[in-house]
């Protein structure tokens, strides 16, 4: 496809999701109306297969995904980071949560594979694939494709795929409408003076930086931030990935922040941050453009399966694990929810929550401050670190 074109198009949908999600006050996220535009639009071949690589956007978001990182990082202050300890626990749970409710399904539907596939898959193959995909990004579909494939499972390698392609078509609706009701508690909180205003921030000033000045423009803290993004690939590599890349970054920008390298939101006031932040939302939009209607088909009773009764997990785990320290439901559930796209979602859901809520500047910016933090932390403890842990060795019963 034309580049030029196929860059067009990706900004005309992103531009009449961003209109659909502001009319709606966030009622229809952006990246819901954006997912769904691209599904039907793929499925139906209006958009050819490579409209996304075509746009260049897909192989800038590779690059750049690391750089957002350091910049949540730098949203972030330390004690934030270290209150955040009941966001993990939840995390963990509702992973524990999502392979309890795949088990009880498999106990009660059985364990006869769809058709058309090569190999004999259990039911309990397809708990464990599911597990990895509902709670994990692309390095637990990775290592659930690795063991199905070694026993020629093919159908069992295709799940994880395809639940990974369509769960931000659930995960996003049902986290906007959820966060949205936070939000509205919070805004209630806000004004009875029960939620402190948002930190009053350097917002954007070099105040916040020892950088000299030659490295606070755009090109000087793109370097910066890319020697940070080159330092978490390096310990990524010495840790044989037991450090993942996203979580070092993540953590060195909440450090330089607190050591005063970095100024929070170190990336505000740059040229490229929107550019940049549209081109990782295409990584979200990417599994779609291989998703065959033929593949839903012959995998559409686990695929129902394994979504509803996850949702059911989630909730139930996410939910009373929460309120036992001390979170409310809708936060608690949102949190849970985390785990069916992580970040960017985590970001934009939560901005856009505050911002639908929010009468004032002042108002909106007191609710995303006390949601981001837990949902950018929620994203990382059950995709990145619990669900890779977790799948790593579930998968070995595969086959079995």
């Amino acid at each position: 496809m034309n580049p030029v074109l196929a860059f067009v198009v990706v900004m005309a949908v992103w531009t009449v999701s961003d209109l659909v999600a502001k009319k709606t006050r966030s009622l229809l996220s952006s990246l819901f109306v954006a997912s769904l535009i691209f599904l039907v639009g793929f499925l139906t071949d209006v958009f050819p297969d490579d409209l996304l690589s075509s746009s260049a956007l897909l192989g800038l978001g590779g690059v750049v995904v690391g750089f957002i990182i350091v910049h949540l990082g730098t949203l972030i202050g330390l004690d934030d980071f270290r209150k955040q300890w009941r966001t993990l626990l939840v995390g963990i749970a509702t992973v524990v949560g999502i392979g309890i409710a795949l088990l009880v399904a498999a106990l009660i539907f059985g364990g006869r594979a769809p058709g058309g596939y090569e190999g004999v898959a259990s039911a309990l193959d397809f708990v464990v694939a599911g597990t990895g995909a509902l709670s994990g990004g692309t390095i637990s579909v990775l290592i659930v494709q690795e063991a199905a494939l070694g026993f020629g499972l093919t159908s069992v390698a295709i799940f994880p795929v395809l639940i990974a392609a369509l769960q931000g078509l659930v995960g996003f609706p049902l986290t906007s409408l959820i966060l949205r009701r936070e939000a509205q508690r919070l805004k209630v909180a806000y004004r009875a003076g029960d939620l402190p205003p948002a930190p009053a921030a350097e917002e954007g000033t070099a105040a916040g930086t020892r950088l000299p000045a030659a490295l606070r423009t755009t090109a000087g803290t793109l370097f910066v931030i890319g020697v940070v993004v080159l330092v978490s690939i390096g310990v990524d590599g010495l840790t044989d990935g037991v450090l993942n890349t996203f979580v070092v970054a993540l953590l060195l920008g909440i450090t330089l922040r607190a050591a005063g390298v970095l100024k929070p939101s170190a990336l505000a006031g740059i040229d490229a941050l929107g550019l940049m932040m549209i081109s990782i939302l295409i990584l979200v939009f990417a599994p779609l453009a291989g998703v065959s209607p033929s593949d839903v088909a012959a995998l559409a009773l686990p695929l129902a399966l394994a979504f509803v009764f996850g949702l059911v997990g989630i909730t139930l785990f996410a939910a009373a694990v929460g309120k036992l320290l001390g979170y409310s439901v809708p936060m608690s559930v949102a949190i849970g929810l985390t785990s069916l796209y992580g970040f960017p979602g985590t970001l934009i859901l939560s901005q856009e929550a505050a911002r639908g809520a929010g009468e004032t500047a002042d108002e909106a910016a007191a609710i995303e401050a006390a949601i981001l933090p837990k949902m950018i932390v929620a994203g990382f403890s059950t995709v990145t670190i619990t669900s890779v842990v977790v799948t790593s060795i579930i998968a070995a019963g595969i086959g079995g």
